[in-house]
């Protein structure tokens, strides 16, 4: 992992909590992942005239991981109705890297080294340690938890998934074009049904907020699938779980959740992973 694929990974991370705390802002959960998916729609459709169409063997990954896409979203929605931001978010992220891990060893043939296995274990050990801290004295909520485990693991195949189909595209920025483009008319398309009539007024009240989260979203992404062009699947799925951090912040500072001592810990524990992973790049 080279300096510049490590700082696009950790703009993505950053950027990628930003969307995940606008989305949960927004009360009517449908009404915010309608924006930002649309939103993705458009950026993609303004791309696609300047970028080359993705070559042929990437299609079926593409097509896959729109699929993929809109069962995430679906799952991050439910996640954020069940549960608080700050666990939701790091639950969702902090369970991917490891399933990562599997199955780019199994479809990638990318087999980590010993300083990258022991930091991506470690990362995911922080990752879980922010994630739980907090249900100690209280029984865990199982359905939002399932939730959010369900989320990371969509988020784990579609990595994989869009992994192998951005190297066989010849483009990335292509690639994300016309993946934003395919995958953002179902939510927005499903919004419009059930709303019949009443869409603009639901819309108005949040759309700016909605696109701006549109835009850091296609931004995230972009930067990932350009990293996974230059680099092993597994690591880059670890650092770009740095987001929880900046989401555990979000979650203190916007939505007045406790960060507390033990989610510090568990985030040094978390920094100290990345570092073998760098090392190991």
């Amino acid at each position: 992992m080279t300096p510049a694929v490590t700082a696009a990974v950790l703009i993505a991370a950053v950027t990628h909590a930003g969307w995940n705390a606008i989305a949960h802002r927004i009360t009517d959960k449908l009404v915010g992942f309608a924006l930002i998916s649309g939103g993705g729609l458009l950026i993609g459709l303004a791309l696609l005239p300047f970028v080359p169409v993705p070559a042929a063997a990437a299609w079926p990954y593409l097509l896959a991981s729109a699929a993929l896409h809109i069962a995430y979203y679906a799952l991050l929605m439910r996640s954020f109705e069940l549960g608080d931001f700050g666990q939701a978010y790091p639950i969702a992220r902090g369970s991917a890297p490891l399933v990562v891990t599997v199955l780019a060893a199994l479809f990638a043939h990318e087999v980590p080294d010993g300083w990258a296995a022991a930091g991506i274990v470690l990362s995911c050990a922080g990752l879980t340690g922010v994630a739980l801290w907090g249900l100690r004295g209280r029984t865990p909520d199982w359905a939002a938890i399932g939730a959010a485990l369900a989320t990371g693991l969509s988020i784990a195949v579609y990595t994989v998934v869009d992994g192998l189909g951005v190297r066989a595209s010849g483009s990335s920025l292509g690639y994300v074009a016309w993946l934003m483009t395919v995958q953002g008319t179902v939510i927005p398309a499903y919004a419009l049904w059930r709303w019949r009539g009443s869409a603009a007024a639901r819309l108005r009240p949040h759309a700016a907020l909605g696109l701006v989260g549109a835009a850091m979203s296609v931004t995230a992404y972009g930067l990932v699938l350009w990293a996974q062009t230059r680099a092993a699947l597994a690591p880059i799925a670890a650092l770009r779980e740095s987001s929880i951090l900046v989401g555990a912040a979000i979650g203190a500072v916007f939505f007045k959740e406790r960060f507390g001592a033990p989610r510090i810990a568990a985030a040094a524990l978390m920094v100290a992973g990345i570092g073998l992973m760098l090392r190991a790049g």
